[in-house]
């Protein structure tokens, strides 16, 4: 009953009527003039302008503090300016929680890439509301990754006992201060007393689920640091619903106020979790050619040895002919593999430097060999010529040095020397006739 009713009045839910208040002056009629003429409107007043509110005057469909809260519930899950929003499926962790330092403004989230997988936070609302110039972005998932790493930490049994000494300390901070220093005396007592009436507005909480949901086993210290412990495991268990680490991430975390800094070349983020605490973090921002979705180092190893003596673009062909894929699952091109290279500095192929090192394909070695293609490829198969070899589907790439050492000189010579005179056609020799019909 209550969701039908909570539904339908979305626009204006702020109708205490269901939580058995009375209200009054909740509207207040508007007078504008256009052209000359006027226009009679309402407008909904803010709840602290309305002329009267008495709670519980008579009985309603919930109870004036589940009411409160679900109110409270609407509020979060408005997108904009303010709160994070409700929690949405998609991949980005701090979506709704990053703040640009330049503007004020919320960042927004953008998906690119051919399977949309590639997470960007952009600040774009300037823009796009009033055509002022763009702000920031970055890459999200190692600013996701970094976060996530802070949150574990945070709620580690290590992390719970430094969050209860603090609020010792607090307790000791105010016994310590000196009685006739009445301001620092007043303002530690302020915040003791709103520490205190935190824990009872948790404790009238607790009591108001045992109520609603039955008696139920207060859980001990050493299960708690337990279940903190085994958050890690839950969070990187690939079954885990990104929502609930939403969740989690929101609980702790009020807001993160971030910006770039393009001299060194880092993303600057300054955490401000639930009570106050803030901590600041720079990380390396993503460069060009760098995906977040690493690259297998096998792949990596492999175009470090194919460069010797292949350009980007045959090095792509190669890949996708052994169906290798780029760490976002999508071919290799000659502009992937250039952002490959240059990320991990790995040289790209060059003929004077291939040339002057050495280095040569299984058709060059042949011929420097003077043996046939297949031949040598037997033959370093049987390990007598030392090459390297890749990728199965893939050109073999030899070293000058590996053909001119004794065993090579050795196996040319049997190779040479085992040859026979090949047969020679004669005008004496006779035909077969095999009929064409």
């Amino acid at each position: 009953m209550e969701t039908a009713f909570l539904r339908n009045d979305l626009p204006n839910s702020d109708q205490p009527g269901y939580g058995g208040a009375y209200a009054y002056g909740k509207t207040e009629h508007t007078l504008r003039y256009e052209n000359g003429e006027p226009h009679r409107g309402a407008r909904r007043k803010p709840r602290e302008q309305w002329l009267a509110l008495l709670p519980n005057s008579h009985e309603g469909y919930v109870s004036w503090e589940h009411y409160q809260q679900i109110q409270q519930a609407i509020a979060e899950n408005v997108r904009g300016s303010g709160p994070p929003g409700a929690v949405q499926g998609g991949a980005a962790l701090l979506a709704g929680l990053l703040r640009c330092l330049r503007c004020g403004r919320k960042l927004t989230v953008l998906y690119t890439g051919n399977h949309h997988d590639v997470l960007r936070y952009v600040c774009r609302r300037g823009w796009l509301d009033s055509g002022q110039p763009r702000c920031i972005a970055f890459g999200g998932m190692s600013v996701d990754e970094v976060i996530a790493k802070e949150v574990l930490c945070v709620v580690q049994p290590a992390g719970v006992e430094a969050a209860r000494y603090a609020a010792q300390r607090a307790q000791k901070q105010y016994d310590a201060a000196d009685p006739q220093n009445r301001l620092v005396a007043d303002e530690l007592e302020r915040r003791w007393n709103q520490a205190l009436q935190r824990v009872q507005e948790i404790e009238l909480r607790i009591e108001q689920h045992i109520h609603c949901q039955g008696k139920t086993t207060t859980p001990t210290r050493e299960e708690f640091e337990d279940l903190a412990a085994k958050l890690e495991a839950v969070w990187n268990c690939p079954d885990t619903d990104t929502r609930l680490k939403k969740r989690i991430v929101r609980t702790l975390i009020h807001e993160v106020v971030v910006d770039v800094d393009p001299s060194a070349g880092e993303v600057i983020l300054v955490i401000h979790w639930k009570g106050g605490v803030y901590t600041e973090l720079r990380l390396p921002r993503r460069r060009r050619g760098q995906n977040s979705a690493q690259t297998s180092k096998a792949i990596i190893d492999t175009v470090r040895v194919l460069t010797r003596i292949c350009p980007d673009e045959v090095i792509a062909g190669v890949l996708n002919r052994n169906g290798l894929l780029t760490g976002h699952g999508n071919r290799w091109t000659q502009e992937r593999v250039t952002s490959l290279r240059s990320h991990h500095a790995i040289p790209c192929y060059d003929a004077d430097k291939c040339e002057a090192e050495g280095w040569m394909n299984l058709t060059e070695a042949a011929n420097t060999l003077g043996v046939s293609a297949r031949t040598l490829r037997l033959a370093v198969e049987r390990g007598e010529i030392e090459a390297e070899h890749p990728l199965d589907d893939g050109p073999w790439i030899f070293n000058r040095r590996a053909i001119e050492t004794e065993a090579a000189a050795q196996f040319r010579a049997r190779v040479r020397g085992s040859n026979r005179n090949p047969a020679i056609p004669t005008s004496e020799q006779s035909a077969l006739g095999f009929s064409t019909t």
